[in-house]
């Protein structure tokens, strides 16, 4: 299992390469920041070997969770299990955001 930087997967979305960017914080959490990484998915951790199999295998995926710590960990090692080039983003979303990096109001209906 791998890990990204910030840094790193700001460089991602400005080279427009192909990945796929899965957030995965509890709904609670994703409700009480009321945002989001632009172009990010959000699956719900505890349905995991319910969507599993439906992650594109031809690009890279990331997961996202609050902090990059055990949810986006766990999902990045399972993934990865499976074959797919699976990491996590180092810092979560709270690093993300509190790096002063872009984020984007959750949808309506989606929290």
């Amino acid at each position: 299992m791998e890990k990204i930087s910030l840094t790193e997967l700001e460089e991602w979305q400005r080279a427009q390469r192909q990945f796929t960017l899965l957030d995965v914080r509890r709904a609670k959490v994703r409700t009480a920041d009321g945002a989001e990484i632009a172009e990010a998915r959000w699956l719900d951790p505890n349905g995991l070997f319910t969507w599993k199999d439906d992650v594109p295998r031809d690009r890279p995926v990331v997961f996202v969770c609050a902090h990059g710590h055990e949810i986006s960990q766990g999902c990045a090692a399972t993934l990865s299990a499976m074959g797919l080039d699976s990491r996590y983003l180092e810092g979560g979303f709270a690093g993300w955001r509190d790096s002063g990096r872009p984020t984007v109001p959750l949808a309506a209906g989606t929290a």
